[in-house]
């Protein structure tokens, strides 16, 4: 058994302590393994495992190590959890099966077009910017009430929940408190928050995916 598969499991395990902890419900948070920039190689002993949802951050490495993958696992569900730009969105409607980081108008225009395009109207979560960052994307929190109605009313979204990346500095709990707490006023059920270091914190508020990488892969030698 290979290091990855262990990790997978350790993980696997506190997301279920951790639901029981917070009263979820078992099997209520899905666990994204975040695998970029590792190759298939890396990722192929966790698929073994029995983990099938995976997240990327980058539209071309994903096209280049995954479809050998699905050739191999025909039930794998891709996430796109980076940022996306927009003459990138035909490439990323066509290899993902979800997105969480729609961050803007443009973004949101250009998926919908790909998604009529290739009739493939794939799920997306609104990038919430809750620690108002400069340098990282995401929708500024006052902001995110009229954006929600502009990508489901304007643009035709399937608009199913909120996402968010809490500042490295700061309590998570309080961002992930925040996005719940938008996400119930929009009527929004779905959350993609936590990752390897405070995914079951982010449980005991509502998440409903996290993104787990390091956890389970190991240290990256890169972003």
């Amino acid at each position: 058994m290979t290091s990855a598969e262990n990790c997978l499991y350790e993980v696997q395990a506190e997301i279920r302590a951790a639901e029981a902890e917070f009263a979820r419900p078992n099997g209520s948070v899905r666990l994204i393994a975040v695998s970029k920039t590792f190759a298939a190689d890396q990722i192929r002993p966790v698929l073994e495992a029995g983990q099938r949802v995976f997240g990327e951050n980058r539209v071309q490495e994903a096209m280049g190590k995954w479809p050998g993958l699905r050739n191999e696992f025909d039930d794998i569900e891709l996430h796109l959890i980076g940022p996306l730009q927009s003459n990138k969105a035909k490439e990323a409607v066509a290899t993902f099966d979800a997105i969480h980081s729609v961050d803007r108008p443009k973004i949101a225009r250009a998926l919908k077009a790909e998604m009529e395009k290739q009739s493939r109207p794939l799920p997306c979560f609104i990038q919430v910017n809750t620690g108002e960052e400069q340098q990282k994307a995401g929708i500024l929190p006052a902001d995110v009430d009229g954006f929600v109605a502009e990508c489901r009313d304007g643009v035709g979204l399937n608009i199913i929940g909120l996402m968010c990346i809490p500042p490295i500095d700061e309590a998570p709990g309080e961002h992930f408190a925040l996005l719940q707490k938008i996400a119930e006023r929009n009527g929004l059920d779905q959350l993609s928050m936590g990752m390897s270091s405070d995914y079951p914190v982010a449980v005991g508020f509502g998440a409903t995916h996290v993104r787990v990488g390091s956890a389970i892969f190991g240290v990256r030698d890169k972003a």
